[in-house]
């Protein structure tokens, strides 16, 4: 698809999707996606960032939950398209009913992995457990083995391994990408499923961060201790934001390696080997961010000449693998 972009400055991330991958760089995101017919349906967007606009907002502690919000604006988005696009007409969801699943995901999310076990453990530190840091502890640990035990379940499921094929295509081709190779099915299936950044890392590192920050709170009431779970979930996520960012950047380390090793074990569940359709599928999301970017490029250079403007600012966060 064209001549390969030259290797830019900053990392590139990806969604596994129903049939499909999205890829985005700083500036760009795609979408790929294997229709009913054999064919790949193709789309690049532009991303617009608050963060150009309002500074602070780029900062260490805001920079994470703006790109939370963002990865999932961004992942609706893709889940949508993908979901049209990889049906045949008759099949296709109405926007209403992708609303509404999306949206009762989210319900299942919070309330299974977040509310139900710190009242589960509101309850037994009440009753049973003596100590409000034991509770709290133990809370934590449970909601990482019914995340763990979730995904294990799910991944049985045949559309769901097809995703997490798709997952381990994304992978591939992005170490195809960073170790320069040329993005041929044949190069990228030699490389792992496993990746540092991936999305998975991102929500096993927000888990085992709020076990320690829920520990540190104390015994509160049940009823605070239930919306406390909620409403920390920003303030967590930005911490492992944080934390992920660091690991991607000092991923040789012996002691990242090491504290990364539970995110990348998870993978072996999220991940599963594709196949040659699923690895095209990656490599043409990904060449199409980059000939994006360098069309964008190129726009830049010629405003440059021109003294005009190139357009809106765009977002300069760290996209998140997975």
């Amino acid at each position: 698809m064209g001549e390969e972009a030259p290797r830019r400055d900053h990392l590139y991330g990806g969604q596994a999707l129903i049939e499909g991958v999205m890829m985005r760089g700083r500036d760009v995101w795609a979408i790929a996606v294997r229709k009913a017919d054999g064919q790949i349906h193709i789309e690049s967007h532009r991303i617009h960032s608050i963060t150009e606009r309002v500074k602070l907002l780029g900062k260490p502690g805001f920079r994470g939950i703006i790109a939370l919000g963002q990865a999932l604006a961004i992942g609706y988005r893709a889940l949508m398209v993908s979901a049209s696009e990889s049906q045949a007409e008759e099949e296709k969801l109405e926007g209403w009913q992708m609303a509404l699943s999306t949206a009762f995901a989210i319900f299942l999310f919070v309330g299974l992995f977040m509310v139900l076990p710190a009242f589960g453990f509101g309850y037994a530190e009440r009753h049973w457990i003596s100590s409000g840091f034991l509770a709290n502890l133990l809370e934590g640990v449970v909601r990482i083995l019914l995340f763990v035990g979730y995904i294990a379940l799910i991944g049985r499921m045949q559309d769901i391994h097809r995703v997490f094929q798709y997952h381990g295509a994304e992978h591939k081709t992005i170490t195809a990408y960073e170790h320069e190779d040329a993005l041929t099915p044949e190069n990228i299936d030699r490389y792992s499923t496993l990746h540092v950044r991936c999305g998975t890392n991102f929500l096993l590192i927000t888990m085992v961060i709020a076990v320690l920050v829920f520990a540190a709170f104390g015994s509160p009431g049940i009823w605070w201790r239930m919306a406390s779970r909620v409403v920390a979930i920003p303030v967590i996520a930005g911490i492992a934001y944080e934390a992920l960012r660091l690991g991607a950047r000092y991923e040789r380390s012996a002691v990242m390696r090491g504290l990364m090793a539970p995110g990348l074990w998870l993978q072996k569940i999220t991940t599963a080997q594709p196949d040659t359709d699923q690895i095209e599928v990656a490599i043409a999301s990904l060449e199409a961010v980059l000939e994006a970017e360098a069309e964008e490029g190129a726009g830049e250079e010629l405003g440059a000449e021109k003294g005009t403007s190139t357009g809106e600012p765009l977002d300069a966060g760290l996209a998140r693998d997975g």
